[in-house]
């Protein structure tokens, strides 16, 4: 793993198929439905307000439920990565995982406003954050066969930027179809009729725009293994990847680089809305406003950097990313009027989505072909490993020094360690 060049993209550099990467991308649209109006804006709200008994009882609720789903991803990840390796395809995981985020968020229609359906409604969150985050580990995986090595970058930037405007165009369209006092459709608020629609709306989206991956994206050959043998070989592939972790150090620097950084990144936008009204009294509808604005740069960031991605690579465009969000969360803290906090969030966003794209071009480039479906396995858990330290450590912090600034600028720690493991990661440049 020390070796400078890259590993090969799987297809060559010489044909691309433009329609399967195209439709590869437009997953990115579709499944970014759920993040933004289930996990984010919409249901998450709806839940601890109007499904659970008050504000504080659904906030403790919810935010068990979410760490119960990132157990259960960060144990089943790595594990299914392996498996796939030796299975061969990956759009049958991909179909069974999307199909059952699909089908939960759908189920979401018939949580009505009252306690009784909160176990309920916990589930299918549950169960749907399980689908769509596990269907990722197939769906990243594809990139390095798709694409050639010189323009992963572009691709996996393009992909995330589709990502951050197809979750607000769908958020827009069901909250002025569906929740604003002119529907498309008449619907009756007692029974918050108006916003459950919102969660249909969610569950078409990923349905429709999740097809052309599976009608026009390749996939590899099976290998014709027999489950039992499969999983057998890919538990083995798994412990034999951790028995020679020092044959591949540059990897595990790097998906521990990412497991901090990301969870620094996950922690700032946990807290941004509560920063912003707590902080500079922004109301609820300013907060919404600021989030849509913080997503539309982070789209933005994603497919400008997908060009500096494939001309310097992966690492390079992640360090000058994680130096964007230190400098810019800094000032951030350092403002005291609101509209240069609203300036330096736009500046803060630009960073967000490259950094992101990138890590996935970077893993695309480096990661072992035989290692492949496992490496985005353990990129995966990587991402939830430690998501629960980020928050706890800003609300401590926060708590012991009654400021929402120093609580806050714990989530610089995360940029810098990040920033110095990721030093350690080879380099991916194809130039």
């Amino acid at each position: 793993m020390n070796n400078p060049k890259p590993a090969a993209s799987g297809t060559g550099a010489s044909r691309e198929n433009t329609l399967g990467l195209i439709s590869w991308a437009l997953y990115d649209w579709a499944n970014s439905a759920f993040p933004t109006l289930i996990q984010t804006f919409v249901f998450a709200a709806y839940f601890t307000r109007q499904v659970a008994k008050d504000e504080a009882t659904g906030t403790a609720l919810w935010g068990n439920a979410t760490s119960l789903a990132g157990l259960i991803i960060a144990i089943t990840a790595p594990v299914l990565g392996a498996l796939t390796d030796q299975t061969g395809r990956r759009k049958p995981w991909m179909a069974a995982f999307t199909g059952l985020c699909i089908v939960t968020t759908a189920l979401l229609w018939f949580v009505e406003p009252a306690s009784a359906n909160v176990a309920f409604a916990l589930g299918m969150v549950v169960l749907g954050t399980i689908g769509v985050e596990l269907a990722m580990i197939f769906y990243n995986a594809m990139l390095p066969g798709l694409a050639s090595v010189e323009r992963i970058g572009r691709w996996s930037g393009w992909g995330w930027g589709l990502g951050y405007i197809g979750g607000l165009a769908c958020l827009v369209t069901a909250l002025f179809g569906f929740v604003s006092e002119n529907p498309w459709f008449p619907l009756d608020r007692g029974s918050a009729q108006h916003v459950r629609a919102t969660f249909l709306r969610v569950s078409g989206w990923f349905l429709v725009f999740s097809l052309p991956l599976f009608l026009f994206t390749p996939d590899v050959p099976a290998s014709r293994k027999p489950f039992g043998i499969a999983l057998k070989d890919g538990l083995q592939q798994l412990v034999n990847t951790f028995r020679k972790a020092r044959e591949h150090s540059s990897l595990i620097w790097f998906l521990v680089a990412h497991m901090i950084f990301i969870d620094g990144l996950a922690t700032l936008f946990a807290f941004g809305g509560v920063y912003a009204a707590g902080t500079f009294d922004m109301s609820e509808m300013d907060v919404l406003k600021f989030g849509i604005v913080l997503n539309i740069s982070a789209g933005i960031g994603a497919v400008g950097f997908a060009f500096v991605d494939d001309r310097i690579g992966g690492k390079q465009t992640i360090l000058i990313s994680l130096a964007g969000l230190l400098v810019s969360t800094i000032l951030m803290l350092s403002v005291r009027e609101v509209a240069w906090f609203w300036w330096l969030g736009v500046l803060l966003g630009l960073f967000v989505g490259p950094v992101q794209a990138a890590s996935r071009s970077y893993l695309a480039r480096t990661a072992p072909v035989h290692l492949r479906n496992e490496s985005f396995g353990l990129f995966a858990f990587s991402g939830k490993a430690t998501a629960f330290l980020g928050p706890l450590l800003v609300g401590w912090v926060t708590y012991a020094s009654g400021s929402q600034r120093i609580g806050i600028g714990t989530i610089l720690l995360f940029f810098i360690i990040g920033f110095v493991m990721m030093l350690r990661a080879r380099s991916d440049s194809v130039r």
